[in-house]
């Protein structure tokens, strides 16, 4: 089973969540995490794991041979992502907007463009005591990172539970992490900013056809409008966790929830249950 937990915004506590449900899941079967947020990993400050694998991970870019280039212009115009552009007798290209679709010297009509590698990060795996752990690293500068979260989500292995613990907000690279699990977890705080933000990603993983349900962080500092809001759009509120300095203390000397505080630990497992329950009316068994 595929679990992702996503958040609107960075802050909620989404990695809290994701390494604590994690850690509980062990008692269900074996568990493997993967740290989709490329571009600010931090999931291995909570499970510290034992890397035993680093994988860089390239994507092909056009490189065009000027001796054989026309300047017809086709490929700037097939191009979706403005990665190149042709004026007068000069072909720029634009790696760094690159998705190394192919399109441009598949289409070339004079074959006039081949292609390189270019780094964009790298990829770790490893072990955190049972559990199988996976992350990635996006190389600085660098404008994209789904590629980097296929690479990621490529390690995965034959086991009962993958958590993903997404990038935050509503991008492409959250849908790229969410787009094929079977259940997702919204973590979100009771405030304005905190509601904004929860309707985009609900909204977001509604049109990728997903259900979810929602964790409540610092529950107690704000106002009820949360609530309403999973209310009114029937998603459930599967567990709140209470605005709590010890939470904090702990959040920032690297102790996952459930290790710090152990009556956490049968909350979790609870609120693993009812993802699996999600997971069942979503896929209609």
């Amino acid at each position: 089973m595929k679990i992702a937990v996503a958040s609107g915004k960075g802050g909620t506590g989404k990695t809290t969540v994701a390494t604590s449900l994690a850690l509980a899941l062990e008692a269900a079967g074996t568990v493997e995490f993967f740290d989709c947020d490329v571009e600010e990993p931090n999931a291995h400050l909570f499970l510290n794991p034992d890397i035993e694998e680093r994988t860089p991970v390239s994507l092909p870019v056009p490189v065009v041979d000027k001796e054989k280039c026309t300047h017809c212009g086709l490929c700037a115009k097939v191009c979706e992502f403005n990665a190149m552009a042709v004026i007068k007798d000069t072909v720029l290209v634009f790696p760094e907007l690159c998705h190394g679709c192919t399109a441009c010297w598949v289409l070339c009509p004079a074959d006039a463009i081949g292609q390189e590698q270019r780094e964009v990060g790298v990829a770790e795996s490893g072990r955190a005591g049972t559990m199988a752990f996976h992350h990635g690293w996006l190389r600085i500068g660098e404008a994209m990172s789904p590629p980097l979260i296929r690479a990621v989500k490529a390690k995965a292995g034959n086991t009962d539970f993958a958590v993903y613990d997404a990038p935050p907000g509503t991008s492409c690279p959250v849908v790229e992490t969410v787009r094929d699990v079977d259940a997702v977890v919204l973590v979100t705080e009771p405030t304005p900013f905190g509601l904004n933000d929860l309707v985009l990603a609900a909204d977001m993983v509604a049109a990728l056809g997903k259900l979810a349900g929602v964790v409540v962080n610092r529950a107690g500092i704000g106002d009820d409008e949360v609530t309403k809001f999973c209310a009114a759009r029937n998603i459930p509120i599967l567990l709140e966790i209470p605005f709590d300095r010890r939470i904090a203390e702990a959040y920032s000397r690297g102790e996952p929830l459930v290790t710090a505080f152990p009556d956490y630990r049968a909350k979790f497992e609870a609120l693993g249950e009812a993802v699996q329950k999600i997971a069942t009316v979503d896929t209609g068994c």
